[in-house]
């Protein structure tokens, strides 16, 4: 009976630790071989299914980035209205392209195009400006005008759209 005395039991605490990590690694690679099945399985029936179609996965359209550049300072010109009397117009531009080549032409020949700009501007008059169809035309014309540098340089337009985006007359 000596014997029985000297025999420890131990807990259920102690028997539940030192099976907890082995059971922890197991059930992780489990989980690790499970999530890999599953990739496969997910990408090959992809692939299986775009060759029973003829043909291959289509990559998703990558979309062209719309890029704005403002032209800075805002142009300021004098121009003349029917009275002769001195008049000033301040315009922001900004111009936008998908062209990143282009968008860096903009910037290395920044001089020619704020010259072609200012007299563009200061060639109009006050009647032209005044009406919204006025003002759409000389965007227009600005837009030709920074469009025909670009390509002159660059080969191509590259310049998608320009906009005012502030516009005064005084």
């Amino acid at each position: 009976m000596a014997n029985a005395e000297s025999i420890e039991v131990e807990s259920p605490a102690v028997v539940a630790k030192k099976g907890g990590k082995r059971t922890m690694l197991i059930v992780g690679g489990v989980l690790v071989v499970a999530l890999g099945a599953g990739g496969f399985w997910f990408f090959h029936s992809r692939s299986t299914q775009a060759n029973a179609e003829g043909g291959a996965v289509a990559a998703p359209a990558v979309k062209a980035v719309d890029v704005y550049l403002p032209l800075d300072p805002s142009f300021v010109v004098n121009f003349q209205d029917n009275n002769d009397a001195t008049r000033y117009l301040q315009v922001g531009v900004t111009v936008m392209s998908r062209d990143a080549a282009a968008i860096q032409t903009i910037k290395d020949n920044d001089p020619v195009i704020r010259n072609a700009l200012v007299m563009l501007f200061s060639s109009q008059t006050f009647d032209q400006l005044s009406t919204t169809a006025g003002k759409q035309k000389l965007q227009a014309e600005a837009l030709t005008a920074v469009r025909k540098i670009v390509a002159d340089k660059l080969g191509k337009p590259g310049v998608d759209a320009l906009y005012f985006t502030s516009f005064v007359m005084q």
